[in-house]
Formats: C-alpha cells, sequence, structure tokens
C-alpha cells in the first residue's frame, strides 16, 4: 500500500496527463464523476485539516504583520491579475469566470510543501494558506462578484455556504480529528497525500471529459492564460514581499504561497455554480501549478543561497 502511495505522489503529473488523455478519448469513463467533485475536494480539504495542529495558528497572533501581507498579496495580486487578463485575451464567458475562480481562490496545500522544498519559511507559509482558507467564504464570493459582475449575476450568499461547506467545514473537522484522535490519525497520515493526489486526477479527469468540446477550441488559450496567471503570481508575490520588507526566506514563501492557488476549490464552485466549461482553468492550473511551483522551489533551494527563515 504505501509503495503504491508513493507511486502516485511522485508520479502525479504522469498520471494526470494519462487521465485526461483517457479522458478525452472515452469521457463518458469519468464524467459520472462530476456530480461527485464537491465530494471529493471535502475529502481533500479534511487531509487538509488533519495536517494542522492549533500551535499552526499561533503564528496569526505572534507575527501578524507578516501573515496579513501573505493574505492581503493572496487576495489582491492574483484576482486582479485574473482580471485583467480575460480582458486583454477578450476571453469567453465562461471561460473568464473560470480564470476569476482560480485568482479568487485562496493559497493551495501544496504550496506548504513547495515553501518546504525552496528552504522559505514553512510556519509562515502553514499561517497564510490556513487564513486564507477560513477567510475564503467570504472574500472568494465577493471578488468573484465584484470582478466577474460584467458576465454574470453571482449570488454572494449561495457561494458562500458552498465554500463552507466543502472547504471550512471539512478543514475544521480535520483539524478536531487530529486533536482528539491524534493515534488513529497518525495511522492513515501517509495515505493520505496520494489519496489527495488520486482525488485531484479523478477532478481533472472528469472535468476534461464533460468539456472534451470546449478544451479543443479554446484549449491552447486556456494554457497560456494559466501559464500567464501563474507566472505572474510567482513573480509578483516575491516583488510584494520584497516591497514591504521582508527577508529572502519569506520573499519565497510568499512567491509560492501567492502564486499557487487552491484550484481544485474553482474547479468545485465552477461545476456547482457554472459549467464544466467554467471549470477548464482550474483543472489546467492545477496540473500547471505543481510544476512551475516544483521549478521554482528547485531553483530557489539550489540556484540560491541558503537564508534563515527568522
Amino acid at each position: 500500500m504505501i509503495a503504491i502511495c508513493k507511486f502516485i505522489e511522485k508520479r502525479m503529473a504522469y498520471l494526470v496527463v494519462f487521465a485526461a488523455l483517457v479522458a478525452a478519448w472515452q469521457p463518458t469513463w469519468v464524467t459520472w464523476i462530476v456530480p461527485h467533485i464537491s465530494l471529493l475536494l471535502m475529502l481533500i480539504m479534511f487531509g487538509m485539516g488533519t495536517t494542522l495542529e492549533f500551535k499552526d495558528f499561533s503564528d496569526i497572533f505572534t507575527r501578524p504583520k507578516q501573515v496579513l501581507i501573505g493574505i492581503m498579496l493572496q487576495f489582491t495580486i492574483m484576482p486582479l491579475v485574473a482580471f485583467v487578463l480575460t480582458k486583454i485575451f477578450n476571453m469567453p464567458m465562461e471561460l473568464a469566470i473560470g480564470v476569476i475562480l482560480v485568482g479568487a481562490s485562496p493559497g493551495g496545500t501544496a504550496s506548504n510543501v513547495m515553501t518546504y522544498l525552496a528552504k522559505g519559511d514553512l510556519a509562515l507559509s502553514v499561517a497564510v494558506t490556513a487564513s486564507t482558507t477560513i477567510l475564503a467564504p467570504i472574500v472568494t464570493p465577493f471578488l468573484v462578484g465584484v470582478l466577474a459582475n460584467t458576465y454574470i449575476e453571482i449570488s454572494f450568499v449561495t457561494m458562500m455556504i458552498s465554500i463552507a461547506k466543502i472547504v471550512l467545514a471539512p478543514v475544521i473537522l480535520g483539524l478536531l480529528a487530529r486533536h482528539f484522535m491524534s493515534s488513529g490519525v497518525d495511522k492513515i497520515t501517509p495515505v493520505l497525500p496520494a489519496l489527495s493526489s488520486f482525488f485531484i486526477i479523478m477532478i481533472i479527469a472528469a472535468v476534461v471529459g464533460a468539456s472534451i468540446k470546449s478544451l479543443l477550441t479554446t484549449g491552447i488559450l486556456v494554457f497560456a492564460l494559466v501559464i500567464l496567471h501563474n507566472c505572474s503570481g510567482l513573480v509578483l508575490g516575491y516583488l510584494g514581499a520584497r516591497i514591504f520588507g521582508l527577508n529572502e526566506a519569506k520573499r519565497r514563501t510568499l512567491a509560492i504561497e501567492v502564486g499557487m492557488q487552491n484550484s481544485a476549490l474553482a474547479v468545485a464552485l465552477a461545476v456547482a455554480h457554472f459549467s464544466p466549461e467554467a471549470a477548464l482553468p482550474g483543472a489546467v492550473f492545477s496540473v500547471w501549478h505543481n510544476l512551475s511551483g516544483s521549478l521554482l522551489a528547485s531553483y530557489f533551494a539550489n540556484r540560491l543561497p541558503t537564508v534563515e527563515v527568522e
């Protein structure tokens, strides 16, 4: 079992490509997953919650300035870049909404792993990810409502309830499980990353299968937008941290934290409130940001000098 889990973790990029190709070839094999995307995300977020402890939130209070800077950069850079890109490229409505959903989402859990590999400030990364996730039920629907209102009317309350149900509640349950049933949680911890990876693969395959016609006609545009969006977040996150006078370790941290989104949430929201086509940017982002994050983490760790966290 452990060997299988390690295989899934290490070969996730290849498995995603394989699953996407299969989905494009035989969409009916995977489209049955679409109605269950929210459930899969809930399981992923529960797994994230089990990796947290109450002490992880202490950084929010012991160094609030740094955490607030991370939150501010997260919820300004990516949403605004998303909005600008959709206007520059005059994207179709559903794809534009999908890009904005990605931009308005909180930080992704993979950012914590990439920050560790990049020799950044892991505690700050965890604190910012946790904070933006907790704030997401309010901030994400607000940003989507403001930035996407030129395309379609957004129900703030409906989206807020969706995010609270599929993100916040599972994270809290996972956190409580870690606190009160740590011995039981420790037994399943080794397989959780692989399970999360497998669920993400299923989500991506489902989106590809359900929107293959749109992907064949707009695929190049979607990939280009996703790459520009992600790379802008990585670069501007680093520069933003530098402008605020944070040290090198924290610059690396916020570059990764800002650039890597919880794109699975964007997919779930797109499917629940819009269409599978609106989920395409989130699905592509899920693949790309893991690749770009890994490359950047490797660059930081190997080509730049090691830095002190404090």
